[in-house]
């Protein structure tokens, strides 16, 4: 799949997603040389930027197939996200979650009205659980990343920048699967031709970034990080690799105390910060004198950090 295919599927997106997405406010981030801003996707209802593809994956199913309820895998953000849509759109939803993931989030899912299901395994185990019992029991299985409209639904905050700041010459993204980068990527190339779009990595966990350098699609070595939300393999075939490997400029990788201080920089200016958020933060300040005097974006993609990494930005 090419950026072109995904273009008219935004469009799509942009015309239906907001009876449940908001337009989230692009602001200054203080004390920094030229013009640089930050997009507040944690200020969605959800607490990130996920609710979008979400919301639109579930809006582009047919009254049967929605009829059918939908299963989803989840580090956290997305099954918020596919649980707060499927109750506003009346759609049965049940979220497979690693047992990794914590009881905060599991209890936010729930209190969204989705059933939750625990694997007692890694990430990529729960995926495939939900896929399994999406065949097995005839729902929809939908992806955190790897589908074309919740690409779409990721690529209406492109629409939005264009409102915001058409002239943008560069964002910052924090990259998991892809998806983020692919949907808004895939908008600005078109919109914004000239913007650098900057996938951002820890570098404990930067398997999309390993794969796009090596041109295919393999297991890298992953440690612990803070950016929770954008850990985990990359699945085969996924349609985000192309994408990315087409839309993004470069990719910039930071380590977890880089992370940390911007978490800690960001939550000293009242934002509420995940682990993604920092990394996106981090890898702007790494390369603030490479962007001096040009119009940057850097993309505060969620604010639901575990309590346990929130403790650390109380420090």
């Amino acid at each position: 799949m090419l950026s072109r295919d995904v273009l008219p599927l935004i469009h799509e997106a942009a015309g239906r997603v907001y009876s449940v997405v908001k337009q989230t406010p692009l602001v200054p981030i203080p004390g920094q040389a030229g013009a640089a801003f930050a997009k507040q996707e944690q200020l969605q209802t959800t607490g990130s930027f996920k609710l979008r593809g979400a919301t639109n994956k579930l809006m582009s199913l047919s009254k049967e197939t929605a009829a059918a309820g939908v299963i989803t895998s989840s580090t956290g953000n997305h099954g918020l996200g596919v649980a707060t849509a499927a109750k506003l759109l009346g759609i049965d939803a049940e979220v497979f979650l690693s047992a990794q993931v914590t009881e905060m989030k599991r209890a936010k899912i729930r209190e969204r009205g989705a059933r939750v299901r625990i694997v007692e395994a890694d990430p990529l185990a729960a995926e495939v659980a939900a896929r399994a019992a999406a065949v097995e029991s005839g729902r929809t299985y939908i992806s955190p990343y790897n589908d074309p409209y919740v690409v779409a639904g990721q690529g209406t905050i492109g629409v939005e920048l264009m409102r915001q700041l058409p002239d943008l010459d560069a964002i910052f993204i924090a990259t998991g699967g892809g998806g983020l980068l692919s949907g808004i990527g895939s908008y600005l190339k078109d919109a914004a031709q000239n913007a650098h779009i900057i996938g951002c990595w820890p570098e404990n966990s930067a398997v999309l970034y390993e794969c796009v350098k090596a041109g295919r699609i393999f297991e890298a070595p992953e440690t612990t990080t803070l950016s929770e939300s954008t850990a985990g393999g990359v699945e085969e075939n996924s349609i985000t690799f192309d994408l990315c490997r087409e839309v993004m400029h470069h990719g910039v990788l930071v380590t977890e105390d880089e992370i940390l201080r911007a978490m800690r920089w960001g939550h000293a200016q009242g934002w509420s910060m995940e682990g993604a958020s920092g990394v996106a933060l981090a890898a702007y300040f790494k390369e603030a004198e490479r962007y001096a005097g040009k119009k940057v974006v850097v993309l505060i993609c969620g604010g639901n950090p575990s309590p346990a990494i929130a403790a650390l930005l109380e420090r």
